[in-house]
């Protein structure tokens, strides 16, 4: 009369109803995560972010004279920041410090090794935000996203980034640390850009929507000269405005909650996205934050596993480099 089944329960030791449900539910958790750990993480899309965001530092180092980057003296160098290369290095030495972050950033960006480029990586990002003064938010978000990213390069099988992950490779630990790790990197980013779009409606001109017209009017953020014509067309008007700067908070807004959308959207707003920085880095010339935004947008909505199209220079040059390699 249906108490067979508990009476059977209670015979086993340790058993209960509990025990049964975890069991399901731990079961069920297993056939959903399957599939998404069926795709590799390792791809060319990913390398393509690790790319941006080193090319992004490298262009940090190198455009900044020394005298901006290095105005620090032996107090900057206390706590974790006397880890820092600028700080361990011999003082006088900042320079040579630079270059060697630049060669290192170098090889990162060209592909080479992941696993192996990954602590270089992380290492030389955090030392710029940690002992270097010319910053913008571009490299505070680098060092964050090298530092997530530590657990999917260095479990990264691959010769070059570029090249899709080898065929038949099993599903490991490996592969469940690197999609977890890609998950936090997912949160990350969708809290960075949800941060940016609160914080702007807290400020009374975002809020009233003239934001973009003393934005692009204030010494140091005007736009290059052959964009200020079009510039003040578009802010000019009261509606041209207001429509320019509200749409940067739904755009912030709707990346923030990406994730949570259908893939086509998701393409949709990659576009978009990609769009936005790309015109930041040309109107307001911050070319650093535009490319290391760029590789995060391509890491938070790329679909995982996802290979980019390369031009056939850069598959016969990486295809040479494996060849000569053996």
């Amino acid at each position: 009369m249906g108490l067979e089944r508990p009476a059977d329960r209670a015979a086993v030791p340790g058993g209960s109803a509990h025990g049964d449900l975890l069991d399901r539910w731990l079961a069920r958790l297993g056939r959903r995560c399957r599939p998404a750990l069926a795709v590799a993480p390792w791809s060319s899309g990913f390398g393509l972010a690790r790319t941006l965001l080193a090319t992004g530092t490298c262009a940090t180092l190198l455009v900044n004279p020394p005298a901006i980057l290095l105005s620090m003296d032996s107090a900057d160098c206390t706590g974790p920041a006397a880890a820092g290369i600028w700080c361990a290095l011999p003082a006088g030495q900042g320079q040579l410090a630079g270059w060697i972050g630049i060669a290192v950033l170098v090889v990162v960006a060209s592909g080479w090794r992941p696993r192996w480029t990954a602590l270089p990586h992380w290492y030389i990002s955090w030392s710029v935000i940690a002992n270097l003064s010319a910053l913008d938010g571009g490299d505070h978000i680098t060092a964050t996203l090298s530092l997530l990213l530590l657990p999917i390069a260095l479990t990264d099988p691959r010769r070059w980034h570029w090249q899709p992950p080898p065929a038949g490779t099993a599903i490991g630990a490996g592969r469940v640390v690197a999609h977890a790790a890609l998950v936090l990197v997912w949160l990350q980013v969708a809290i960075v850009y949800l941060h940016a779009c609160i914080a702007k409606l807290g400020v009374t001109e975002w809020a009233d929507g003239t934001a973009m017209f003393y934005w692009l009017r204030t010494p140091g953020y005007e736009p290059p000269g052959f964009l200020r014509p079009l510039t003040e067309a578009a802010t000019s008007s009261a509606v041209g405005v207001t429509l320019f700067t509200w749409s940067v908070l739904a755009l912030e807004f709707a990346l923030a909650l990406a994730r949570l959308l259908p893939p086509e959207l998701r393409r949709v707003l990659l576009v978009a996205g990609l769009a936005f920085h790309i015109g930041i880095a040309v109107v307001l010339e911050l070319v650093t934050f535009g490319l290391a935004m760029s590789g995060a947008l391509l890491l938070y909505l790329l679909p995982v596993g996802h290979q980019v199209t390369l031009p056939a220079i850069v598959v016969a040059r990486v295809h040479g480099a494996r060849r000569a390699s053996g």
